[in-house]
């Protein structure tokens, strides 16, 4: 009987998304208390058949790590195997393709790679130039094209012959390019579609090894150049955000406007993004689901009208934790990213409750009662009540725990900082803007109005972006900022700058790059006085006077200190109940003195700081990977 009331429990705690945690001593003040999302996603999955023709599914594994194997499931029996990576792991696929021999092909972490199903094993990789596929195609004579980030890099793979050829990188910018398209004409030209800064479509001639621009610099515009193969053996494409007169035809490297788009019929080609998911199989069945979390696979045949469900195991570390802080519940909460999911860990009960996430929570911060995220992508802003039940986020929907708030996409698409101001009804997102932009901007939101105010670059510091926001008396901000474009813009600033804006002017009244070379002000805490301590390029400690505007201290963060923690949402200063000051290093905790300004170390992290952090309890709490992990504070370091 009690073994049967114990499954009872577990499965509603299962249920509920509850666990019971079980933290871990590590010594020296520091505890791990697990993983905050113990599972894994797919970067690409396709439904095909193994050497016997039975009904398999292969689908890349990433975690923390990155893709770290492929999953290999038996449709009938639901037996899986899991295929480790043969290469250094830490980077993940954002293209695949399923050849027409059913050979599956990838390109990351500058390694092409062969996955043979009939044999059940990786059959061929090789190092290219960094570093993974955006796009990938098969010409007419079965050959596999890679196209690849970060300079359009092009790779060939003859799996007659066995013999890759490395072209190295087709077209020189100033930016990350982003090679989405890519497709072959019936001469064997290939054609790559590029973004986001600038669109360019490629006419690339395998034999001279030369690509040649469609489109001059001032025909160019933000966005994505497209190609598709057409059946016909030509290539057809078009320009982004044109109308439908905008299209091209090209065939042995030469480009004919042809107005609206013409009739051709698209190749078929199982390949796609990290998002392809190729759902039919040889027979006619299909996947009607590939839960991860849920560790389940659901195929249908349309023949029989049945659904099929298998249960799934696979080995994960688990998701990467973006950030975290302490939620008004007295409970640490933050998200992770691939898979989205939040997670809420109770100290006391060492409990850990984990839940799918809207978006990703890239930074996160407590005002009142209440829990905010700046979520990617979109700049979003959520709202969490931890009293009221969890009700999944729909946008626009009555009721829902979290709450979505409002969006400021492109000005914001990447949140690096969210500043939940002391007035106690101002919350002020910062981050990067939009793929392929420079400069993003700011969103204010009044939690008494419900109404946002969003302000660009321009009117804050153009082609530059806000990293690290503090509150300083009234209604003066500090803000500093970083000259990272938005993912695939181009670098337009050379120094970035902290500047004073004055919320109740809504203008920036002060701007400097105060320190000499500095590319971003990773974080920004208030210390004594009124003075702010800062953290620039990860690696310099300073202090900044707002009433001097100026720099009045400044340190490099030698040994036996080490970098400070830079992330998406750094949180790299926290500060305790009674007010001192700690710093979250990649390897250590310290406390700064108020007094001296020096910084001492505390303790050296026997695991990686990967990102903050919050004080509760008399713990500091931070990520380590997937991992959440805390220190205690020594009695004299208080």
């Amino acid at each position: 009987m009690q073994r049967m009331k114990f499954g009872l429990v577990a499965l509603v705690l299962l249920l509920c998304g509850q666990v019971h945690g079980e933290s871990k001593d590590l010594g020296h003040g520091f505890v791990d208390h697990g993983v905050a999302t113990p599972n894994s996603c797919h970067r690409g999955v396709v439904a095909t058949v193994d050497g016997d023709s039975k009904p398999v599914v292969l689908a890349w594994l990433m975690d923390h790590r990155g893709t770290y194997a492929l999953l290999w499931i038996d449709v009938t029996s639901g037996n899986a195997r899991e295929f480790p990576v043969p290469f250094p792991l830490g980077d993940s696929p954002f293209a695949s393709i399923l050849s027409r021999k059913n050979k599956f092909y990838s390109h990351f972490g500058s390694h092409f790679i062969e996955f043979d199903p009939a044999r059940r094993e990786f059959t061929f990789w090789r190092k290219t130039a960094p570093q993974m596929a955006m796009s990938m195609t098969e010409d007419d004579h079965g050959r596999i094209w890679s196209a690849t980030y970060p300079h359009s890099g092009l790779v060939r793979f003859d799996p007659q012959s066995r013999e890759l050829t490395d072209f190295g990188y087709v077209y020189q910018q100033d930016w990350a390019q982003y090679p989405r398209f890519v497709a072959t004409d019936d001469a064997g030209w290939v054609y790559l579609g590029v973004g986001s800064a600038a669109c360019q479509i490629l006419m690339f001639d395998p034999k001279a090894g030369k690509a040649v621009p469609l489109w001059s610099e001032s025909e160019r515009g933000h966005g994505y150049g497209e190609v598709y193969a057409g059946d016909d053996g030509k290539v057809y494409g078009r320009r982004p955000g044109g109308t439908e007169e905008h299209w091209y035809c090209f065939h042995q490297g030469r480009a004919e406007k042809v107005g609206k788009r013409p009739p051709f019929r698209q190749k078929a080609i199982i390949a796609g993004s990290q998002g392809l998911f190729h759902r039919q199989f040889p027979d006619g069945r299909r996947i009607e689901t590939l839960d991860l979390i849920e560790r389940r696979l659901v195929t249908a045949d349309p023949k029989t009208n049945r659904q099929t469900s298998v249960r799934l195991e696979y080995q994960s570390e688990g998701a990467h934790v973006m950030g975290l802080a302490t939620a008004p519940d007295g409970s640490i909460c933050g998200g992770t990213a691939f898979p989205m999911r939040s997670f809420r860990y109770d100290p006391r009960e060492d409990r850990w409750t984990e839940r799918a996430a809207y978006g990703q929570w890239n930074t996160v911060a407590r005002q009142g009662d209440r829990f905010f995220a700046g979520i990617y992508g979109g700049g979003g802003l959520l709202e969490w009540d931890p009293k009221a039940p969890w009700i999944d986020t729909v946008p626009g929907r009555p009721g829902c725990n979290p709450r979505f708030l409002d969006q400021c996409e492109p000005t914001i698409n990447r949140p690096h900082e969210l500043l939940a101001h002391p007035d106690g009804k101002t919350l002020i997102l910062a981050g990067t803007p939009g793929y392929g932009l420079t400069g993003g901007g700011l969103m204010f939101w009044d939690r008494r109005s419900e109404r946002k105010t969003v302000l660009t670059d321009r009117q804050v510091i153009p082609d530059q972006s806000t990293m690290s926001l503090v509150a300083l008396e009234g209604s003066l901000l500090l803000g500093g900022t970083t000259t990272s474009p938005g993912t695939g813009g181009m670098r337009k600033a050379e120094r970035a700058e902290l500047y004073l804006f004055d919320m109740a002017q809504t203008r920036v009244v002060w701007r400097e790059p105060v320190l000499p070379g500095i590319r971003e002000y990773t974080d920004l805490c208030l210390g004594p006085d009124g003075q702010v301590w800062g953290i620039a390029d990860g690696a310099t400690f300073f202090v900044f006077d707002p009433s001097q505007r100026k720099v009045v201290h400044q340190q490099a963060l030698k040994p036996p200190l080490t970098r400070a923690v830079s992330h998406q949402g750094p949180r790299a200063f926290v500060r305790d109940d009674d007010g001192a000051t700690y710093l979250l290093m990649t390897g250590g905790i310290a406390r700064i003195d108020p007094s001296t300004r020096q910084i001492h170390l505390l303790a050296k992290s026997p695991v990686a700081i990967t990102a903050g952090g919050d004080v509760l309890d008399g713990r500091i709490y931070f990520a380590s990977g997937s991992h959440v992990v805390s220190y205690g504070i020594p009695p004299k370091a208080k």
